[in-house]
């Protein structure tokens, strides 16, 4: 943990105090440093926030509650930090120590990081997505080739292979499967690969991803600076309703909230649907504040206006009676919290 930064010309007693959580156990964790670096960095910059950076594997309650924050903004990338659990500790923060959170609530969190259940929304409200099977170690897939195989509660094309052929679905099941609980193989969409940010409820300028190699991987998102990123692409004008359409839709039917990105792939079918991320990265390469700068809003205002909805969600349920500050919770699990 490092020490709290009071922003210049701020008050110490006026400015909001803000946990700045990074890090976690998954595949994801160096991304997650680099996004709450620039988290941190972008709320000392707004002004008006004193900003406690922690670096976590596996936070507790009483980590968070050592921080003696008014808000955590979690940054925490992967399955354990975006996928529920860190969720669930947040939440009772908030019911019982009246702390906002930003991001989602544990279920809502839970089920967008499960891609098959999230595909299954999609569907039920009428957007298109690739056809997808759960892979069984040992069972036969009955989905052809060309197909992606990925981890089904992962993200940012960890473990993703694209598999053109029968071999190449078979070599990487074998590379996969003993590393991986759970495997999900997806229908390959050959097309123009796109992404759509939300934040706040407001839908954010499309942009187009043009990866210098064949396939936007690890490297390519993070690390490379080959890679080309078209804001506002030129799509028909029905596409474009359709992808932002799409990203509202999905969005709502999961019950997000504050900050989301949705992929897509495009063909000459239109969109396709494949995952939303519910911790978008915030790192200098990613694409929900790309597209925020192209709207004219930075980084300071973004994650000012993302903690500021946290707040207000706690001043409205503090207004109705849902926080609940008495409530004392046994410390017979990890993460629950002191009396």
């Amino acid at each position: 943990m490092s020490a709290a930064s009071t922003p210049s010309g701020a008050s110490p007693s006026a400015a909001t105090r803000v946990a700045v959580l990074m890090g976690g156990p998954d595949a994801e964790r160096e991304v997650s440093l680099m996004s709450g670096a620039e988290v941190a960095r972008a709320l000392s910059a707004a002004g008006g926030f004193d900003v406690v950076p922690i670096t976590v594997l596996r936070a507790t309650a009483e980590e968070i509650l050592a921080a003696r924050p008014d808000v955590v903004f979690p940054i925490v990338h992967g399955p354990w930090g975006e996928g529920g659990p860190l969720q669930e500790i947040l939440e009772e923060l908030e019911r019982t120590r009246g702390i906002g959170f930003v991001g989602p609530r544990a279920r809502p969190a839970a089920l967008a990081m499960n891609k098959i259940a999230t595909k299954s929304v999609a569907s039920s409200v009428g957007i298109r997505t690739p056809r997808a099977r759960q892979v069984v170690r040992g069972e036969i897939l009955d989905l052809e080739p060309p197909l992606v195989l990925k981890p089904a509660d992962d993200g940012s094309s960890v473990d993703l292979r694209i598999c053109l052929d029968a071999d190449a679905v078979s070599r990487g099941r074998a590379e996969l499967e003993p590393r991986r609980d759970r495997l999900m193989a997806e229908e390959y969409i050959r097309g123009r690969e796109v992404t759509v940010g939300i934040v706040n409820g407001e839908v954010l300028p499309i942009i187009e991803i043009i990866p210098a190699v064949e396939f936007y991987d690890y490297e390519a998102k993070y690390i490379s600076d080959a890679t080309r990123y078209q804001l506002d692409p030129d799509l028909p004008a029905p596409v474009i309703e359709e992808l932002r359409s799409a990203t509202r839709r999905i969005f709502d039917a999961i019950g997000l909230r504050d900050a989301a990105r949705a992929d897509f792939m495009v063909d000459a079918r239109g969109a396709w649907f494949l995952e939303i991320n519910t911790a978008p990265g915030m790192t200098t390469h990613s694409l929900v504040p790309m597209a925020s700068r192209h709207r004219g809003v930075g980084m300071p205002e973004l994650c000012g206006s993302l903690v500021r909805a946290a707040q207000a969600r706690v001043a409205a349920a503090r207004g109705s009676g849902a926080v609940d500050r008495r409530a004392v919770l046994p410390m017979s699990r990890p993460g629950a919290l002191p009396g």
